[in-house]
Parts: C-alpha cells; structure tokens; sequence
C-alpha cells in the first residue's frame, strides 16, 4: 500500500521504519528534515513538503505533538486539499476528543475518510510493533486500515469518532495516577530504610504489580529518567483528560490532583525528563536525591 506518514519523531520514526519493512511504499515528511532522513536508507521517500508527501497515496498517517498542530498541518499547509477523494487519514496523534471530531467532519466533507488512532506502548512498543491502538471512526473505515495497523500493534475500534481519543486519555489517566503511586511508594519505602529494589521484586506478582511497576519503577529505581515520554507529554494528556471530563460535566478529582504534580515537576525544572520523572518532584518535596 502506499502511505504517508506526517511527523517522524521518537515515535513516528520507528513506526514508518516497521511499516517500510512490512513492504509498503511509504513516503514520510517532518518539520525538521534531519530527523525524517535516516528513514531513506529503509526505503522511504523523504519529502520537504507534507503536501508532496501526501499526493496519490491510499493512507495518511500522523503522528504530531497536539490538536492545533494536526490541524495547521492538515488545514493551514495544504495537506488534505492535496490528497485525493477517498484517501484515509489516521490521526495517532493524542489530541482532544473533539478536535478528532471536528477533523473527521471537516475531511468528509472533501470525501476524506478519518480514523482517530491514538497509541499507548512508548517507543518500546512502536519499535517492536507492540502498540495498542485505540480506534474511532467508522467499522469499513477501521476494516481498510487493518492492513496499515498489523505491522504497528494490535488495533481495537472502540466507537465512533473521536472515541478512539477518548479511550487514549483513559489510559493517560490510568499510567499518570499509577507512576504517581509507584513513585510515592517506592520513595517512602527508601525513606524508611528499605532497598527500593528489592520492594519492587517482593510485591512483583502480587496485585500491586502492573507494566508502569515493571517498566517506570525500574526507571525510578535506577534514577533513568532519559525521556521516551515526556513530563510535558504527560502533563499536556492529564489536561486534555481534565477539558474533556469538565466538558462532559465528569468530576475527576485524582486526575486533578496528579495533573498538579505534573505541572509542579514541569515547573520545577523536570519538563525535559521522562514521565517516570514524577518520581523526581516528589523527591524534591521531601528533600530526598
């Protein structure tokens, strides 16, 4: 199939490089060149403007920072006027909910097709093709792009648009609220005299147990906070949380509180650490290293 893929960073670079390795024509574009480059030598077209890259392919993919940025590159640089009728555009970005609304709309009406397909997995999962891939749109539209998603992750269509962007900020809220309560826990565990490492292996496979202990606790535990994801990332999904649960008239008042201590650590001087970088706030409020 031939694909585009708009937004080549620490995700979106693996994720074009698995799908050029599935044997799909694949043309990627990125605001910073450099970063798309390296994505030629596995067979990939790199393109200067994202409206060439988009031009007579069946699928577009993107993979962009938030909502303002998907639209300006669909809207405002001439992307969606350059793809043809019919095309499939598939937004793995994490945006808002309704933004993903108001892009599939305004795309029908230029007889383009839209899915909201945000990710969870890290760049772990998008060099493995692991990512689970939470899908809204229309039931044909998802049965199209099966062929796209395969060398990805494993996709699941949860509703209709925008529910896919619903189901994203879910699980931001799930992993945000658990590495605040993994890091809290192991730090008071240290606090005490216990060894944050060995807490970790006692209580693996009890029910405290969960992928955020095994991956973001072994993270804490040995003080690596290099970024996959982003503090500000997380804090920027907590607040999309926070929009739509106020728009929905939802009181969600512990995604408020970790979404305080995500500003706090951003504002603090962490913005540039991994999420697992909470660990470091919390840390600092109580005068530990």
């Amino acid at each position: 199939m031939k694909i585009a893929l708009l937004g080549t960073g620490m995700m979106g670079y693996p994720m074009a490089k698995r799908l050029c390795e599935a044997g799909h024509e694949v043309h990627v574009w990125n605001r910073t060149r450099a970063k798309a480059e390296g994505l030629a030598a596995h067979g990939a077209t790199v393109h200067d403007e994202a409206r060439d890259a988009v031009r007579n392919v069946e699928f577009v993919i993107t993979m962009l920072e938030h909502g303002p940025i998907v639209e300006q590159v669909l809207f405002g640089a001439g992307v969606a006027q350059a793809m043809n009728p019919g095309t499939v555009v598939i937004d793995m970005s994490s945006i808002k909910p309704a933004e993903a609304r108001e892009h599939a709309e305004r795309l029908g009406g230029m007889g383009i097709t839209h899915l909201d397909a945000p990710v969870s997995g890290g760049t772990l999962g998008a060099e493995a093709g692991t990512l689970a891939i939470m899908a809204g749109g229309k039931a044909t539209t998802f049965e199209r792009a099966k062929p796209v998603f395969a060398p990805l992750g494993r996709a699941t269509l949860v509703g209709p648009s925008g529910a896919g962007q619903l189901a994203k900020l879910a699980n931001q809220m799930i992993v945000g609220i658990t590495i605040g309560a993994v890091a809290e826990a192991l730090l008071l565990c240290e606090k005490g005299g216990a060894d944050p490492a060995k807490v970790k292996e006692a209580i693996t496979g009890g029910f405290a147990d969960s992928r955020i202990l095994q991956v973001h606790g072994q993270r804490m535990v040995e003080r690596d906070f290099a970024p996959r994801g982003r503090m500000t990332v997380q804090l920027k999904d907590m607040r999309n949380a926070l929009d739509t649960a106020a728009g929905l008239g939802f009181t969600a008042p512990i995604t408020g509180l970790l979404e305080q201590l995500y500003a706090d650590g951003v504002a603090n001087g962490f913005s540039d650490l991994d999420q697992a970088g909470l660990f470091a706030e919390l840390a600092r409020r109580n005068g530990m290293k």
